[in-house]
């Protein structure tokens, strides 16, 4: 049984795979040209090919306090789907980035990766006789990436079971028969990942079996400040209307921001709702302002917010 902790540096190490982000990033939305999962979103990168990205956002929708729910709504029906069209829609790319600002939503993909990928990836190494909370890690990479079952027959052939092998060479051996089966596969995204394994040999190397802290993995520092730190790019604050926004330097970042660019957005211009007021939010603005009859300026003044996020 791991520790709180443990399992805490397990998931923020697949995190660190999945979005670089030791916590993972929430608002991440990733269209890879290839991935047969098509749309991805969120901390763990859940897609909209594998069925789980309609289940994810089903999960958020049906909870009443879901701050954006009625704005997601109307893509249930062509996400359960699997309506590959989505892959553009930045309308609805947007209201995910968004949604990563409502703690329902951080909430929900919690308890949704933790049923749909580490409760299954730990009782699968369990059955097999894999305890460490490296060699657990190892089991959830493949229930995140794909691929578990056949890359642990293939490592039974070569070495036999667990019992047989021992757990730190069976494991091993696994790492290297699943960076051979990436390296050597047909599609480019996937050959890509091999990053992974890599990651994963070299703590195997520094004979880190109990993920004790602090860890570096891809440059990432793992330690219990990082784990108890706020979740990249989610914003609780300020509201809109609480100030004006326009380009200066430091970049005005925040949940106003988020939610005109998401009024933009709605209005048909092409924005990223990223949450930084930049020279693109500026132009967006003088574009908005133009097509209605306003003052040219870049600048959102207070009724200008409350006309875009009413």
């Amino acid at each position: 049984m791991l520790t709180h902790t443990q399992k805490k540096t397990a998931e923020s190490i697949i995190n660190i795979f999945e979005t670089s982000e030791v916590l993972g990033n929430y608002g991440q939305v990733t269209v890879i040209s290839g991935d047969t999962g098509h749309l991805t979103f969120g901390r763990s990168q859940t897609t909209l090919g594998s069925g789980n990205l309609y289940k994810l956002l089903r999960r958020y929708c049906d909870n009443g306090g879901a701050r954006f729910g009625g704005r997601l709504e109307p893509f249930l029906p062509p996400c359960k789907r699997k309506d590959t069209r989505l892959d553009d829609d930045l309308t609805l790319h947007n209201v995910l980035r968004a949604s990563a600002d409502d703690v329902v939503m951080r909430d929900t993909q919690d308890q949704f990766f933790d049923q749909e990928y580490w409760q299954p990836a730990a009782a699968a190494a369990d059955r097999l006789g894999l305890v460490s909370p490296l060699s657990v890690t190892v089991v959830y990479d493949s229930f995140v990436h794909g691929s578990w079952i056949r890359m642990r027959d293939r490592t039974i052939g070569k070495v036999g079971t667990v019992a047989e092998a021992d757990e730190q060479r069976w494991v091993q051996t696994y790492v290297k028969t699943r960076r051979a089966w990436l390296a050597g596969h047909s599609r480019e995204d996937l050959r890509a990942t091999v990053y992974r394994m890599d990651a994963l040999q070299r703590l195997i190397e520094n004979d880190q079996w109990q993920l004790s802290l602090p860890l570096v993995v891809r440059d990432k520092e793992i330690s219990e400040a990082t784990l108890s730190a706020t979740p990249p790019g989610c914003y609780v604050g300020p509201q809109p209307g609480s100030r004006i926004l326009a380009l200066q330097q430091p970049l005005p970042r925040g949940l106003d921001v988020r939610l005109v660019q998401l009024g933009l957005s709605d209005r048909g211009i092409a924005i990223r709702a990223d949450g930084v007021f930049g020279q693109v939010s500026q132009r967006c603005v003088k574009q908005y302002q133009a097509a209605n009859g306003l003052p040219v300026t870049g600048v959102a003044d207070i009724a200008l917010i409350a006309q875009l996020t009413s």
